[in-house]
């Protein structure tokens, strides 16, 4: 039988390079489609309480200062971001996840399905790995988004004002507050590793109910996975909140978490702690949708390329 004629091996489901790959390619995909909400989102978090609220105006008033290009500042350190951090992420979780399927049959029992206090173990080893390589990007990245917004409105005639760029932004951080600002915010980065924690958990947990009373198609579960989002977004949004103002803060404003969310709160109420929820909402619903659409994709085609590159270097050895 020749090699075009063989039967396609069986995807493995425990390939955490390909879990890893695909985590990556989802992620990168889904913020090309939503990063303009992401940069209404942070704009949001950092700016004072007299800024206009009203989405519109906030994409005129970016759109007149900067242009279209206004919405997609700082896109190509986030994408960098989102492939490093879904990479690290999904390999992390998917090799926590299998230790403990292996320890429970191991164990004696009967299923390897993981208990709630697993998964979320999982998530949160997974998260804190990936918060602690990670956050260097996130810094600079923020302040590539921020930074743009501090472009004054310029007259026809005047020449424009070119945009920070990344590695620009990164040698001007190290200059003016040292190697420790990429480490900004890393606080209230940990504990946000209890979102995707709330989201996963409770999406399983609503999974589970469904199943008993009908079919999980597509459109439920992409009900499901919107509604888990949805909470776990409105739980941790304060820490995104001070996360992305500790990012931007100068040497001089430094400050530790219960500072910060002392002060937004001193300053500007309970509502200070919820800028820019609207956009940041339909940001992760929409993401978390997609990566899961393409996730499962890019995993079967990953899974099949390193399938076909394993049996040619077997047959060329």
């Amino acid at each position: 039988m020749s090699a075009q004629s063989k039967p396609v091996p069986e995807l493995p489901q425990n390939d955490q390079v390909a879990h890893a790959l695909s985590g990556a390619g989802g992620g990168i995909l889904s913020m090309i489609l939503t990063y303009p909400l992401i940069t209404l989102s942070t704009r949001a978090q950092v700016e004072s309480k007299k800024a206009d609220a009203s989405f519109t105006t906030a994409v005129n008033n970016i759109i007149a200062r900067e242009g279209v290009a206004g919405l997609y500042s700082g896109i190509n350190s986030a994408l960098f971001g989102i492939s490093v951090t879904n990479f690290v992420y999904y390999y992390w979780y998917e090799w926590t996840r299998d230790f403990f399927q292996k320890a429970a049959l191991r164990s004696g029992r009967l299923s390897s399905q993981l208990t709630t206090v697993e998964s979320m173990a999982a998530g949160a080893l997974a998260g804190s790995a990936t918060v602690i390589l990670t956050n260097p990007i996130w810094v600079v990245n923020t302040r590539v988004t921020t930074r743009a917004q501090e472009q004054t409105p310029r007259r026809s005639w005047e020449p424009k004002e070119p945009a920070p760029t990344t590695l620009g932004t990164l040698a001007l951080l190290l200059k003016n507050d040292g190697p420790q600002a990429l480490f900004a915010g890393v606080l209230p980065a940990l504990v946000l590793v209890i979102n995707p924690i709330l989201q996963y958990t409770l999406f399983e947990k609503l999974k589970q109910y469904v199943e008993k009373r009908r079919k999980i198609t597509p459109g439920v579960a992409f009900l499901l996975g919107a509604l888990s989002k949805l909470f776990a977004t409105v739980i941790t949004y304060p820490y995104i909140t001070v996360k992305s103002q500790m990012h931007v803060a100068g040497k001089e404003k430094k400050e530790g978490m219960g500072q910060a969310l002392s002060r937004v709160l001193r300053e500007e109420g309970w509502a200070g702690l919820y800028k820019g929820i609207g956009p940041k909402v339909c940001q992760s619903v929409l993401t978390a949708a997609l990566l899961f659409g393409f996730k499962d994709v890019l995993y079967r085609e990953t899974v099949k390329l390193r399938l076909a590159a394993a049996a040619r270097r077997a047959r060329v050895a």
